[in-house]
């Protein structure tokens, strides 16, 4: 899991952005899951990221507690809950992407779509995970857009993205190995629903800690 911390707002934040882009291509076919939050603070600049959330800046704040760090900051990646670096290191970022692809998860995952009424979503999951202080967490995903940058530190560029997160949503799943959990799905910014990818992944609540995760292959109706 590769969980990237962004910012339309933020000068040093288009270098991840491409990087996560050539990862997301390189990696299609693998196991390997990117997730790109837009954080608020740098909206001050001038610039109001249109993809950003105050969660999303809360979750990295939270990273910033498990992982024992005194500040955040932005282009951050988190691999697989468990280690930080700078988010346009593209020699680091692989080093962990291999390391992780080297050791054989402990855990399984598998979720599916169920059911679908509008933007109502009705989900299936099983796992063989029974410990209670592991949470579900279920990000539904913008696959790619592209924003023309109007003020702020990147004024005047074009800046493209692929993965954003759209929405998020942690669930408790007290022991149980399989059942059903519902949301209501949030397109891009501009497509409400279409087009859209489900990610979820289990994670530790006190440690922070991704010991699996699974994409939905179901493909959502417009």
């Amino acid at each position: 899991m590769v969980e990237l911390f962004t910012s339309e707002g933020c000068s040093s934040c288009p270098p991840a952005d491409v990087l996560i882009a050539k990862i997301d291509r390189e990696y299609k076919n693998r196991p390997v899951y990117i997730l790109a939050y837009h954080v608020d603070y740098w909206n001050r600049l001038g610039w109001k990221d249109k993809f950003s959330d105050a969660r999303y800046s809360a979750r990295q704040r939270q990273y910033a507690n498990w992982l024992s760090l005194n500040s955040v900051y932005t282009p951050q990646i988190v691999v697989n809950g468990a280690r930080e670096f700078i988010g346009s290191e593209e020699r680091t970022l692989r080093s962990a992407i291999q390391h992780a692809l080297a050791n054989k998860a402990t855990h399984s995952l598998q979720i599916s779509i169920a059911k679908q009424t509008g933007n109502n979503l009705t989900l299936n999951y099983t796992t063989d995970l029974k410990a209670s202080d592991y949470e579900l967490v279920v990000a539904t995903i913008n696959p790619n857009s592209v924003s023309k940058i109007g003020n702020g530190e990147n004024k005047g560029k074009t800046l493209s993205h692929v993965q954003i997160v759209s929405d998020y949503k942690k669930f408790s799943l007290n022991g149980k190995t399989s059942g059903h959990i519902n949301l209501t799905a949030k397109g891009s910014a501009t497509k409400p629903l279409n087009p859209i990818e489900i990610i979820a992944f289990l994670q530790n609540s006190k440690t922070g800690k991704i010991i699996a995760a699974a994409r939905a292959t179901d493909k959502l109706k417009k």
